[in-house]
């Protein structure tokens, strides 16, 4: 017996899940990726980020392949850090609030093959107050 394509209950389905997956790749080679024509320019990436809560420190690490050393800025007021990174082919621009405040000037970081790590010692939450 042969089967008549005409009457396939899921070829309609078929072709909108077809037709939406064209829309999505159409849209993502606007935006320049998935090797549209603008997928050579510098653009914003997202930031793959961790935060490590310790006993008396904190530590952020962040994925940020793509980028030299000189070209990563970071900035921190005690409460959120700043990532701004710019390479040939990517840019990351990224601001995270911190879970708990630190002080800002022990801050240490390093970066090696893509990998992003900064660790800062938590801030006093409050000095307490001797009454006499």
């Amino acid at each position: 017996m042969r089967r008549d394509d005409r009457d396939d209950p899921f070829d309609e389905f078929f072709r909108e899940i077809e037709r939406m997956m064209n829309d999505v790749m159409d849209d993502a080679r606007a935006r320049g990726g998935a090797g549209g024509p603008a997928a050579s320019e510098p653009s914003g990436a997202d930031v793959h980020l961790d935060v490590y809560e310790e006993d008396d420190s904190l530590r952020v690490v962040a994925d940020i392949p793509g980028v030299d050393k000189r070209d990563i800025d970071l900035r921190c007021d005690g409460e959120v850090l700043t990532l701004d990174a710019a390479g040939d082919a990517r840019e990351y621009h990224e601001r995270v609030r911190l879970p708990a405040r630190v002080d800002e000037h022990s801050a240490a970081a390093s970066y090696n093959n893509g990998i992003l790590e900064v660790t800062f010692d938590r801030a006093d939450d409050s000095a307490n107050i001797d009454l006499s």
